[in-house]
């Protein structure tokens, strides 16, 4: 069983707040992960009971009187897959209400409930939110990897340490194999596009029917897959209604749909108080880099003859890895993109609460030129001081120096555990 590091965070929120929300697409984790805190637990202070809504009765119960439901289940509970029973949300505020004390509930949800009117102002001041994304690269090596907290130290790291491969080959099949837990015990090709194909019809035809009463199933299975073929892009709404042949309407209900499954995300433009104009549309990426290479009929040797699709998604595969690194890194970031209406780029921009910059660009390439940094030296110059490090990760095996506050690495050093 591979360690999630979020575990720490979990604990933490656990502590010190009645109700913890911990959610996440299907198979990723999330049931496995807050079982060791299920009755029978070693770590008998934290152990709780456990009762799935995936039972009929148990959602039978909890739809048909929810404050009743609760009631009847002895605190502190886990309730796994909360989002099959939104009324929930408004009885859990009640109870604890009534009684609060810290970790009283810990809900998971393979569908943001969030999004669902009422809910998140429901248990505002009540409840923390974590996300639970598909296995980071150091977590299936075994390794608690924070290259945020790098980026942003006074010094960045003079070599790589470790012994992991940035090679082209190397993260072509990293790339494919994605997050996922079970789709990563598939080493046959066949199976596990069989595994992604079942996977997408299950979710989209059980959890869309949980959150939306949405009949188009397999309109919204077309455009996941035509979303697929676009991820590591500009998201243009108007060019996508007219490629999928879906009114602007359809596609304003659909997306956020499948955001809301943690199937895809959107990277927002980022923007300060620089002279020039920023291009503001958002980029649209999907969640795991094994199901967007599986969107696209994108196998090892595919990418390895088409390199413009293979840049694309390795831009996706490190935008995803620093996603999750976000959601447990001891240096708070909020992400963005950055693109110049002359064209400057940076594919991932990090930002932290004291207003610094850190930002990223990718190369599917064994070398670095000085064209590749243009859009991180357009940042170092316009922010100034604000501006902490750039990084261009490519498929090298040195870190070398490109510049004032700028520098080349191998994609593996954002795996490497920290220091």
């Amino acid at each position: 069983m591979n360690k999630r590091t979020i575990y720490t965070q979990l604990m933490e929120a656990l502590s010190d707040t009645p109700v913890v929300f911990l959610r996440g697409a299907r198979q990723t984790g999330k049931t496995t992960l807050v079982k060791q805190l299920a009755g029978g637990s070693s770590d008998a202070e934290n152990s709780r009971r456990y009762i799935s809504l995936d039972s009929a009765t148990a959602l039978a119960g909890a739809l048909e009187d929810p404050s009743g439901f609760l009631r009847g289940l002895k605190k502190p509970v886990i309730i796994d897959e909360a989002q099959r029973a939104s009324a929930l949300m408004l009885a859990i505020k009640e109870d604890v209400d009534r009684e609060r004390y810290a970790g009283r509930y810990l809900l998971t949800g393979s569908a943001n409930v969030l999004t669902l009117p009422g809910i998140a102002d429901s248990l505002a001041g009540r409840m923390e939110v974590l996300t639970l994304y598909p296995l980071s690269q150091g977590e299936i090596a075994g390794t608690r990897e924070d290259f945020i907290q790098a980026l942003f130290r006074k010094d960045f790291p003079a070599t790589a340490t470790g012994g992991g491969d940035s090679s082209k080959e190397a993260l072509i099949g990293a790339m494919t194999l994605g997050g996922y837990p079970e789709a990563l015990f598939r080493s046959n090709p066949k199976r596990r596009a069989a595994w992604f194909n079942s996977y997408i019809t299950t979710l989209v035809e059980r959890d869309i029917r949980d959150i939306s009463n949405i009949q188009d199933v397999s309109g919204l299975i077309r455009l996941l897959r035509l979303l697929g073929a676009r991820s590591g892009t500009l998201h243009n709404q108007a060019e996508l209604s007219r490629s999928a042949g879906m009114p602007a309407s359809t596609l304003s209900r659909y997306i956020p749909l499948l955001e809301a499954l943690f199937l895809i995300w959107f990277l927002p433009a980022w923007s300060s108080n620089l002279s020039k104009r920023q291009v503001k549309s958002p980029k649209l990426h999907v969640i795991d880099s094994g199901m967007a290479c599986h969107l696209c009929g994108a196998d090892a040797e595919r990418l390895a003859d088409d390199p413009i699709m293979a840049g694309r998604l390795l831009e996706s595969f490190v935008a995803g890895e620093l996603l999750k690194q976000s959601s447990w890194t001891e240096h708070p970031v909020t992400l963005y993109h950055y693109r110049s209406q002359s064209g400057e780029e940076a594919d991932v921009v990090l930002e932290d609460r004291a207003g610094r910059v850190a930002a990223v660009e990718v190369k599917l390439a064994a070398s670095v030129s000085s064209h590749d940094i243009k859009g991180l030296a357009s940042l170092r110059d316009a922010l100034g001081g604000h501006f902490v490090r750039g990084v261009v990760v490519y498929a090298g095996q040195e870190i070398i120096p490109m510049g004032d506050r700028i520098f080349a690495a191998p994609v593996r050093t954002m795996f490497e555990g920290a220091a």
